[in-house]
């Protein structure tokens, strides 16, 4: 079925019928009605390349996220759909399983298919670049690769690591350990920037002591945490840099019988549905990600708009701590 196909059912011009169904331009609503009805009987799918050769905007953006295992990349893609479906647009979204490669190979499939910008939550500089250098307008949300003629929407890490080790500081806790799994992004770096600031400012050493970095790697960690634990058995409590990281932690801290959190507290940089399932629930900083994609989604159209130009907005969202029943004071 083409266009003109559409325009004949409907007694219309093409150029009417198209612009019914782009929502551009006026169409009378009972002719814009009745045009998208010939176009369902018809079973019409517009060619998407053919708009966009003709110098229109091919409705499609591009999202870029790391693991969609996790749900915390779930919740900024949904984020990031609500805001951009409002506006006409289609999101194609691509897992680049926190590989800098795919990553780069899904920014020239976004460019192959002339997508009208794309989001991404950069593992690296080189999808950022290469967007950037075709004139891709961009939006890093999560992590910034430093790359220039970009927007970015963050979260205040380091504030929100904080928040978390100031509270189990002001219940009376002072061996105090964290446990994260990357610090190569600055989403890492700063949470544990984070950790140490708090222990300094209450006058406590913020080294290497008490810290484990799993690092980054497909294995679940649960050997290396088993170690770290028996190793510091003076800690009375946890700071887990992330959900990923917190489940490990709260599942291992349950295996061994160990009681939260009479003998170890436990709060979560991240706030999932589980963390107030479980018993206790548990004492997390609470990430607007939700927003952060809807905000995201929001200065790439102001970029569009632009054609890909103008000044660069970097916008830094601020957590806040949910109190939970996982954090107590230490005995003693």
């Amino acid at each position: 079925m083409t266009l003109r196909d559409v325009a004949e059912a409907a007694g219309t011009s093409p150029s009417t019928a198209s612009r019914a169904l782009a929502g551009t331009g006026y169409v009378a609503e009972h002719i814009r009605e009745r045009v998208r009805a010939a176009a369902d009987h018809l079973g019409y799918v517009p060619d998407v390349s053919a708009r966009t050769l003709k110098g229109r905007s091919s409705g499609v953006i591009g999202l870029l996220v790391s693991d969609l295992r996790n749900q915390f990349y779930a919740e900024l893609a949904a984020g990031v759909e609500h805001a951009l479906s409002a506006k006409g647009y289609q999101v194609v979204l691509v897992d680049d399983h926190g590989s800098a490669e795919r990553a780069e190979g899904a920014a020239r499939a976004f460019l192959a298919m002339r997508a009208d910008g794309v989001l991404l939550a950069p593992v690296g500089r080189e999808a950022t670049a290469l967007l950037v250098e075709h004139g891709m307008p961009v939006t890093e949300v999560d992590r910034r690769s430093g790359v220039r003629g970009c927007d970015v929407v963050t979260i205040d890490n380091e504030a929100g690591a904080r928040a978390a080790v100031d509270h189990l500081l002001g219940l009376g806790h002072r061996s105090i350990g964290v446990v994260i799994d990357e610090t190569v992004w600055d989403t890492g770096r700063d949470r544990l920037r984070g950790y140490r600031a708090a222990l300094r400012a209450a006058g406590l050493a913020g080294g290497r002591r008490h810290v484990l970095d799993l690092g980054r790697c497909d294995r679940p960690g649960r050997e290396e945490l088993a170690r770290f634990l028996d190793a510091e058995t003076s800690l009375t409590a946890v700071f887990a840099a992330n959900n990923v990281v917190a489940e490990l932690v709260w599942l291992e801290l349950k295996r061994r019988g160990v009681r939260v959190p009479e003998e170890c507290s436990l709060v979560s940089f991240d706030d999932l549905p589980w963390m107030r399932m479980v018993e206790p629930s548990v004492t997390a900083v609470r990430q607007p990600v939700f927003a952060m994609g809807e905000r995201a989604a929001g200065l790439l159209l102001a970029r569009v708009r632009r054609g890909g130009g103008g000044r660069s907005h970097s916008d830094v969202l601020q957590p806040d701590l949910v109190i939970r029943r996982s954090t107590t004071a230490p005995k003693g």
